[in-house]
């Protein structure tokens, strides 16, 4: 080839965008290549483990996520409209088993399926719990929660930074908002910079329905063969990859047992239940689900002048948004967070022990909604009561051997009573937080789900009626020491009794933190991603 040729050729080339940066849809668009990794889920954890293992050149990443890209959704930038990717395409739409202590009720549970995972439809809160040190100082707007913080002060006392590590008290609350956007697993990690490498390779739209054994090894056998399917439905055609190296399920709480179960690890009853033959014996796969129990009080103002957003304040704050990614929008529609302790003094510990991990740990989370725009207040203001760590354990069990039937999920909220207590107690804290000096002229009044006429027996029914999920769940499969027979992963976070398998989700933590699980799940994959690239350094 004569050299003008061939240097135009390059230049045009180089002029191209990389055949490599792209998002595909289809196995058939895939470079035929051997894969290193296999990463099942492409949600906050599995996203940050593509991109930490691609660092390495010499290794192949494919990340299989069962939902579509988050490119193009607007809803998934703008960290106001969080709410509306519920109950679509980019939810999995879960519903629990019917729950005795809810009155039977059925809970509904939204999970992203979507590339980021939860990262991509979550309330975008950041909250660490007792963890690091974590040195910010943030800047806001709600005057009237500091007022109430320092005239209350003790339990209520203004917190500078509640993720440093010592959450107790009133501080502004800390969100995964960049720049006026949401900010994701799939937007920082899978970002333009990083989806380029040659060596990382994302698949949407394909769901994977089990993982399969391979070869075995000194009588322990080896799974790094995964089976996927095509599309969303059952009708799609079906693939195998296999790791040459390692598969690595992070397709979350409820995810990551279904596969499992699915592909014959677990409790052999549960697996001969659903007509599954057991291949590897673990009977805590599925068991020890834990979330966080959820309800709002509301709090109308009894004064007339207060602002109440119509159609068009939300269409001029879109086209705000849009033109430079500042205004109303930017907002998750919750400034503050208080993180309370229940005392010491309290009755509810004649009966009950101390789920929490020590002295400077929440019971309770108390998130406060509206009633923060200025110069005029919200109608309302929300109170929103969690459960920080919960008693109650619940599981996620094989419904049948169809990959895509819905697993049984059975989030058993409130099942031990430690946890209505801990709710009550929580309505006395926000009933004296409100009672300060500087809310005397909203007139504020309770008016749901009860009223302060109400009887303890219909505050009990109310908040059996309306408790939910805070979406938090953790402990499906969960860690443990390596010689101890219980849990599903080791301290390595490598599956029991097999080779080639890792969990790297939330599913891995034996129980919650008192915070929101999205930053514990980016400090689970960074650690873990060191510790696979450590196995493997040689390679």
């Amino acid at each position: 080839m004569h050299l003008p040729i061939l240097l135009a050729l390059l230049l045009q080339l180089a002029a191209a965008p990389s055949a490599f940066a792209v998002i595909r849809e289809s196995i058939a668009s895939l470079p035929n290549v051997t894969y290193d990794f296999v990463i099942v889920g492409g949600g906050t954890a599995g996203a940050v483990l593509a991109n930490r293992l691609t660092e390495n050149p010499r290794w192949n990443v494919l990340v299989l996520e069962a939902g579509p890209s988050h490119e193009g959704v607007l809803d998934a930038r703008v960290p106001s409209f969080s709410f509306n990717l519920q109950k679509t395409i980019y939810d999995w739409n879960y519903t629990s088993t019917a729950q005795p202590e809810l009155n039977n009720r059925r809970v509904l549970i939204p999970r992203g399926h979507i590339l980021g995972g939860c990262s991509s439809i979550n309330g975008m809160f950041y909250t660490r719990g007792s963890s690091s040190d974590y040195d910010r100082v943030p800047q806001a707007i709600d005057a009237k929660v500091c007022d109430a913080a320092e005239e209350l002060g003790g339990e209520f006392a203004y917190n500078v930074d509640t993720n440093s590590g010592d959450p107790l008290g009133t501080g502004w609350l800390q969100v995964t908002v960049g720049n006026g956007e949401r900010s994701s697993a799939a937007t920082s990690y899978l970002g333009p910079e990083y989806i380029k490498r040659p060596n990382l390779h994302v698949l949407v739209k394909n769901r994977v329905t089990k993982v399969l054994q391979t070869t075995s090894s000194g009588g322990i056998p080896d799974f790094r063969t995964v089976r996927f399917t095509e599309g969303y439905g059952s009708s799609g055609p079906s693939y195998q990859v296999t790791a040459a190296k390692e598969v690595i399920i992070s397709a979350g709480a409820f995810g990551t047992p279904h596969i499992l179960q699915l592909s014959g690890i677990g409790d052999p009853e549960v697996l001969q239940v659903a007509g599954i033959e057991t291949i590897v014996d673990l009977p805590s796969v599925g068991k020890n689900l834990t979330d966080q129990p959820q309800f709002t009080t509301i709090w109308p103002l009894g004064i007339t002048h207060t602002f109440d957003p119509t159609p068009e304040h939300q269409a001029q704050w879109l086209a705000q948004w849009h033109e430079n990614k500042t205004g109303p929008l930017t907002s998750v529609g919750v400034n503050s967070i208080a993180y309370i302790r229940i005392p010491d003094s309290s009755p509810i510990w004649d009966s009950h022990s101390d789920p929490t991990s020590g002295p400077n740990t929440p019971h309770l989370e108390i998130a406060i909604i509206g009633g923060g725009l200025y110069p005029l207040p919200g109608r309302i203001i929300g109170m929103n009561t969690v459960v920080s760590e919960p008693h109650s354990r619940g599981s996620v069990l094989l419904h049948s051997s169809d990959p895509f039937e819905d697993p049984l999920i059975d989030m058993a909220l409130l099942s031990d009573p430690f946890d209505m207590l801990a709710l009550k107690h929580g309505v006395s804290a926000i009933k004296k937080f409100l009672s300060a000096s500087t809310f005397e002229e909203y007139n504020l009044t309770l008016a749901y789900p009860f009223t302060e006429e109400s009887t303890e027996e219909e505050v009990d029914q109310a908040i059996r009626n309306v408790v939910a999920s805070n979406v938090h769940p953790v402990g499906t499969a969960a860690m443990s020491p390596k010689d101890a027979d219980y849990g599903v992963v080791d301290p390595d976070l490598r599956v029991k009794k097999v080779n080639g398998l890792r969990v790297i989700d939330a599913s891995v933590m034996p129980y919650t933190t008192s915070a929101h699980t999205q930053a514990a799940v980016y400090a689970i994959a960074e650690r873990a991603a060191d510790l696979v690239a450590g196995s493997w350094k040689e390679t």
